[in-house]
């Protein structure tokens, strides 16, 4: 018998062991909708938050946020700070993967090696972490050139894989999604984690069922989980009133008072840890899919400064988002990046001042560019960029919106082919850094720093405030610098932020949820009553 044999033998027998404690105790299937389908199974391919919340649900990570956002131990049991740059880490034993296999710290080496690796999406993370080794098998080290003082947040990014089963299926290194890469791990997955994949039918029906040798601790009753994306906000919210769903992590703002006031469902709501912005390509001299020749609009101060003043965030938060999301100029949830007030709320509108910067930059009729944005990423994503449509039209700009699956957008702006886009950016790392590293630096290929810079705009005085702050163990001065950092960019226009969105579950009664800032549905902390 071979090695693969051996491996879906020991699945078979897992999913024989899952189906008996189902018979046992009564099974319980959460059936949950959004608007958006998981892009791959391979944890580093895509940093996207569906795609991350699955593979958190089929991989564990060597730390763990807790329910109060702290950060704790998962696969690894403990951690010494050897030095400024040496951080040890102690491993959980016993622990096995979904096909039965062990995990020790050659899985931990690969997977960290393995994520550092081109085209992965947490490179930057990954390679924060330093050089990885192993001590013995349950023990690894991390060393750094710099001090990492965000170290254990950039752990949590990276999920353990078998080192053994990569090897096996030729899945050595992530697939590159936005080439449209197909490997093994793009459909198929074996993790250590609560739970393990069933099936996978792409843009139909996902489906994973309860890991019965999980090490942790089965605090929630689910042990199937069956997601479907349903991209119009009417159907979805139609099935979950019908029946047919059991959650719902992404209801249209419209529905979410209908919802609140229905007996037979709840709804818990809270503050999301992201922002969302527009970007602009401050890289190519001359801009794509426009009217303009021979130049770049945005690469002029003046003409984001004008487009900055004549988006209207108060009325795309009251209109559009309906109260759901809270306007903001700030470039990061962090609370250290916005000391002072006058970066967190947006001056308001100037349209007569915005028209009289059109004109010195010299676009004093406007002129045509193509807004890139999802239609089934955040909330009401592609209405706030139509209302922007008209809002820039009084400066004179002709708008046009592309809003397409986030399957199509994320791998069309990935390869720099946009001139105006939408972002949202945020998740489990609280820390400004999050948004300065990958999105305000220009980009660095060694580092990964950058690698979200759509734009691609350079700012050396900026880069170095960034590169300071991401070493600096001085609290207090770290702040200073992260202030002044996201001060600059604020005042160079790099981005029009919008809001922080608010985040709203909507459930059966009988569905009982932990909802996180982070936005990330724990399955395996939910109970059906």
């Amino acid at each position: 018998m071979t090695k693969s044999m051996c491996a879906a033998c020991v699945a078979i027998l897992a999913m024989l062991c899952l189906a008996m404690v189902a018979t046992s105790a009564e099974a319980k299937t959460l059936r949950w909708a959004t608007r958006g389908d998981v892009q791959t199974m391979d944890p580093y391919s895509q940093n996207e938050l569906l795609t991350n919340n699955v593979s958190n649900l089929i991989h564990d990570p060597l730390v763990e946020r807790e329910r109060n956002s702290e950060i704790g131990p998962r696969l690894a049991t403990s951690w010494t700070i050897v030095n400024d740059t040496t951080w040890r880490f102690t491993l959980r034993k016993g622990v096995k993967f979904h096909d039965g296999s062990p995990f020790t710290a050659d899985d931990v080496v690969f997977s960290i090696e393995r994520a550092k690796t081109a085209p992965s999406q947490l490179a930057q993370y990954a390679r924060a972490l330093g050089t990885v080794t192993k001590v013995d098998d349950y023990t690894v080290e991390m060393r750094q050139d710099k001090p990492n003082p965000l170290l254990l947040q950039h752990l949590n990014t990276i999920y353990i894989m078998s080192k053994a089963w990569c090897i096996a299926h030729h899945a050595e290194k992530p697939l590159d999604f936005k080439a449209k890469e197909e490997t093994f791990a793009a459909r198929n997955a074996n993790g250590t984690g609560p739970f393990m994949l069933k099936s996978r039918e792409i843009g139909v029906k996902t489906v994973l069922v309860r890991n019965p040798n999980w090490w942790g601790p089965a605090e929630g009753n689910v042990t199937e989980l069956v997601y479907t994306p349903i991209i119009s906000d009417a159907t979805r919210m139609a099935a979950l009133l019908s029946g047919e769903l059991d959650l719902v992590t992404d209801p249209a703002p419209q529905d979410i008072a209908r919802f609140q006031g229905n007996t037979a469902f709840k709804v818990v709501s809270g503050l999301e840890n992201r922002v969302v912005f527009f970007g602009f390509d401050q890289f190519r001299d001359v801009l794509e899919g426009s009217n303009v020749t021979g130049r770049n609009p945005f690469k002029d101060r003046r003409v984001r400064e004008a487009f900055y003043k004549a988006i209207d965030v108060d009325a795309l938060q009251s209109k559009i988002m309906r109260g759901q999301s809270i306007a903001t100029a700030c470039m990061t949830t962090a609370p250290s990046g916005c000391l002072d007030s006058s970066l967190e709320k947006h001056p308001p509108v100037d349209v007569a001042g915005a028209k009289k910067l059109m004109v010195e930059a010299g676009y004093p009729n406007g002129f045509e560019v193509t807004l890139d944005c999802p239609n089934d990423r955040y909330i009401n994503d592609r209405d706030l960029c139509i209302a922007a449509v008209g809002m820039l039209a009084r400066i004179g700009v002709t708008l046009k919106v592309n809003a397409i699956p986030k399957a199509l957008y994320f791998p069309k702006i990935e390869k720099n082919e946009t001139s105006m886009y939408m972002l949202g950016w945020g998740g489990s790392i609280t820390d400004a850094q999050i948004v300065m590293d990958p999105i305000l630096h220009s980009r660095d290929p060694a580092t990964q720093k950058g690698y979200y810079n759509y734009g691609r705009f350079s700012d050396p005085d900026l880069d170095k405030l960034i590169d300071a702050a991401a070493i600096e163990m001085d609290t207090a001065k770290r702040k200073q610098m992260i202030v002044d950092a996201i001060a600059l960019q604020t005042r160079e226009y790099r981005h029009i932020v919008l809001h922080r969105q608010k985040i709203s579950w909507i459930a059966k009664k009988n569905v009982t949820a932990v909802l996180l800032p982070s936005n990330i549905l724990r399955v395996e902390w939910i109970n059906v009553e």
